[in-house]
C-alpha cells in the first residue's frame, strides 16, 4: 500500500508563487505515472502536470510556462512550483500516483492524496 501526504497550499495574492509537495510512502514501482489534478467548486477534475519514472513530462495548456512538475527520488517526492498565479487557478489540488511493480505486470494501481486548498486572490 501507498500513502500521499500533501503539503503547501494556502492563500496568494495574484502574481505570486505556491509549490505545492506529495510525498510518498509505503510500495515503490517500477513504472508509474504520477500528476497534479485540481477541481473547482461545480467543476470537474482536470490534469495539470504529470512526471513519469523515466522522466517525461507534460502539462495542461493553462499550465504551461508557468508550472512546473519535478521530483526528488531521494525523498519520494513530487512537487508543483507554480508560479504567476491568477485567479481562475483557485481549486482544490490532489496528488495521484498510477503505478506498476513491473512492465508485464497486469496489476494497476491508483492513488490519491487528501487534497490541498489553492485560492488566488487580491
Amino acid at each position: 500500500q501507498v500513502q500521499l501526504v500533501e503539503s503547501g497550499g494556502g492563500l496568494v495574492q495574484p502574481g505570486g508563487s505556491l509549490r505545492l509537495s506529495c510525498a510518498a510512502s509505503g510500495r515503490l514501482f517500477s513504472i508509474y505515472v504520477m500528476g497534479w489534478y485540481r477541481q473547482a467548486p461545480g467543476k470537474q477534475r482536470d490534469l495539470v502536470a504529470t512526471i513519469t519514472n523515466g522522466g517525461s513530462v507534460n502539462y495542461a495548456d493553462s499550465a504551461k510556462g508557468r508550472f512546473t512538475i519535478s521530483r526528488d527520488n531521494a525523498k519520494n517526492t513530487v512537487y508543483l512550483q507554480m508560479n504567476s498565479l491568477k485567479p481562475e487557478d483557485t481549486a482544490v489540488y490532489y496528488c495521484n500516483l498510477w503505478g506498476k511493480e513491473g512492465l508485464l505486470a497486469k496489476q494497476e494501481y491508483d492513488y490519491w492524496g487528501q487534497g490541498l486548498q489553492v485560492t488566488v486572490s487580491s
